[in-house]
């Protein structure tokens, strides 16, 4: 049996397994390790291989024996090096947290990206505090180490941490679909900080040619004055917030006249093709011309600029915006004519899309992926969000850590 274990442990000389004791009553199985007497081990220095001078007795957490909670037990050597200093040796199976075998580590970050901190705690019987800890300390390493050299397409998004709690800003390689840096910085320094991130890994600023970010004026300056090179795209996700916002102004000043407005928010928000039968139904009903809605107006200013986006060329884009904005801003609807004026700001950056083809539905979409990450980080701070969205988004790779654990 002790053979067997060995064998499926990976546990090689001079350690072998001494014992097993299997408790069925507490569904727990203890597995002792211990090293053939007379062996030599080094410490990670360039000094000769030394006997043990004493050791340690230490328990790990392992992957569970079916269910019964599995625990290595050891005895570890401590070495005296030549300088008089005595070192404890390492295991080859010891993780990076205390406590935690390098499997137990790699099952513990794979379930967190499936499910609550929480409920990771509560299938594992480890405290919150600990599985914190072993996200933080493998996202820090993984950060502290990555190779941002090749990052030229960046997109920036705002999004808040927890209802009503502050914003921080995301940075993503929109080439490679993740996320390279969080800042919680305000205005202009946040592109200040991300810039120091990305040299202190390799990064150069200048090597940055395009961006994409939303229309928040300190965003705008921090990256005319951080990265020259920078040419700066609004896609269409931004802009039709801008507008969105628009057309759902107007929505509620006319509900307050119009009853037959009430609950029909997302009607006027969604594409036709994210309607349910239902609100069909009813979006046919308020679109009936002798109703006149101005809801329906601004709905159709919304899906008119949606439309200029599969005009082939340069030319037909910027002539269908033209046209766009003159119509939104000959509405009569005052939400829209500010969101047409808005668009009228930044027109160049509008313009852009039709070279850079910069797509920031991957924003959008990782965007959806930490709204699940607030629920993951529940009631914790702002930091545990940073872990979350980091494990989730950031495609890390933690095999310089950890052999067992899966890329992010």
């Amino acid at each position: 049996m002790e053979e067997l274990f060995q064998q499926a442990l990976g546990i090689v000389s001079p350690w072998f397994i001494k014992s097993i004791e299997f408790k069925a009553a507490s569904k727990r199985l203890d597995i002792h390790v211990d090293f053939k007497r007379g062996a030599t081990f080094l410490d990670g220095s360039e000094g000769a291989p030394c006997k043990a001078y004493d050791t340690v007795n230490k328990t790990w957490r392992h992957l569970n024996f079916f269910q019964h909670e599995c625990y290595l037990h050891a005895r570890v050597p401590r070495i005296k090096r030549d300088d008089g200093c005595v070192h404890l040796i390492s295991q080859p199976w010891n993780g990076v947290v205390l406590g935690f075998t390098l499997l137990f580590e790699a099952l513990l970050i794979q379930l967190c990206k499936s499910m609550p901190v929480h409920n990771v705690s509560q299938l594992t019987g480890v405290s919150d505090y600990l599985i914190w800890r072993t996200q933080d300390v493998y996202i820090n390493v993984s950060k502290f180490v990555e190779d941002l050299h090749d990052v030229d397409t960046i997109g920036m998004d705002e999004t808040s941490i927890a209802k009503g709690h502050d914003y921080i800003v995301l940075f993503v390689d929109l080439q490679e679909k993740r996320t390279i840096h969080i800042s919680d910085a305000k205005g202009s320094g946040t592109v200040i900080d991300f810039v120091e991130y990305l040299e202190d890994r390799k990064g150069d600023r200048e090597q940055i040619t395009n961006v994409s970010c939303d229309m928040l004026l300190a965003l705008i300056n921090g990256v005319g004055e951080q990265l020259p090179k920078a040419k700066i795209t609004f896609d269409k996700f931004h802009i039709l917030k801008v507008i969105n916002q628009g057309v759902d102004q107007v929505r509620l000043e006319e509900t307050k006249a119009n009853p037959l407005l009430k609950g029909s928010r997302y009607i006027f928000l969604k594409n036709d093709s994210n309607l349910t039968v239902k609100q069909k139904i009813t979006k046919e009903t308020l679109c009936l011309s002798q109703l006149n809605l101005k809801s329906v107006r601004a709905m159709n200013i919304r899906e008119s600029f949606q439309q200029i986006y599969s005009l082939g060329s340069l030319t037909a884009f910027e002539e269908g915006l033209k046209s766009w904005y003159f119509w939104a801003t000959h509405s009569r609807l005052s939400p829209m004519i500010k969101a047409a004026k808005t668009v009228k700001r930044h027109w160049d950056g509008v313009i852009r899309w039709q070279k850079s083809k910069i797509n920031n539905g991957i924003l959008e979409g990782l965007n959806s992926v930490l709204q699940a990450a607030k629920r993951k980080a529940r009631g914790y701070k702002s930091k545990h969000f940073k872990t979350i969205a980091y494990l989730l988004t950031g495609k890390l790779d933690f095999s310089e850590i950890n052999e067992f654990a899966l890329p992010t």
